[in-house]
Formats: C-alpha cells, sequence, structure tokens
C-alpha cells in the first residue's frame, strides 16, 4: 500500500473541484470565471460554488473505486470533508 496514493487522491480531489467551480462559473453566469468568484465572494455565496465545484469528486470517486485504486479514493473523500468544513465557516 503506497501513501503516496492518498496524496494523488487530495490532489485529484483538489483539481475537480476547481474544474468544477470553472465550468460553473463559465457556463451559468454572465461573467467570467474571476470576475465571477470576486462577486460571489463578496455576496457571501463562495461557500456555495465551492460545494458545487465538489459534485465532481463523486464522478472522480467512484472512477477510482472502480480501478481499484482505494486510497485514491480516501484522498478524494478526505478532500471532500476538507471542504465540507471550510465552507461550514465561509
Amino acid at each position: 500500500m503506497k501513501k503516496i496514493d492518498l496524496l494523488f487522491g487530495v490532489i485529484i480531489g483538489f483539481i475537480t473541484t476547481f474544474v468544477g467551480m470553472f465550468f460553473f462559473m463559465e457556463f451559468f453566469t454572465e461573467t467570467g470565471f474571476t470576475e465571477g468568484i470576486k462577486g460571489m465572494s463578496s455576496r457571501g455565496f463562495l461557500g456555495k460554488i465551492i460545494t458545487l465545484g465538489a459534485i465532481l469528486n463523486i464522478i472522480g470517486f467512484f472512477i477510482l473505486l472502480k480501478f481499484d485504486k482505494e486510497l485514491m479514493a480516501r484522498g478524494v473523500v478526505l478532500v471532500t470533508i476538507l471542504l465540507t468544513v471550510i465552507t461550514i465557516f465561509v
């Protein structure tokens, strides 16, 4: 069991969350990504945007389980829990 796989799972979790946030901001808002993040942050909606971005972690989790990468899947779950705690305080 390689502990580096857990780190890869954490990286995958953060990347998929960022990609999910990017897709949401680009396709469902009139502003671009950076302007949208600034605007949502000033309105207090940044936690909701992070939560919507984290939905893609579910897909990554099940893909990793399909390929028997259980330690990487744990890393994705760890990031999801961390993002949950962050969005509570944002």
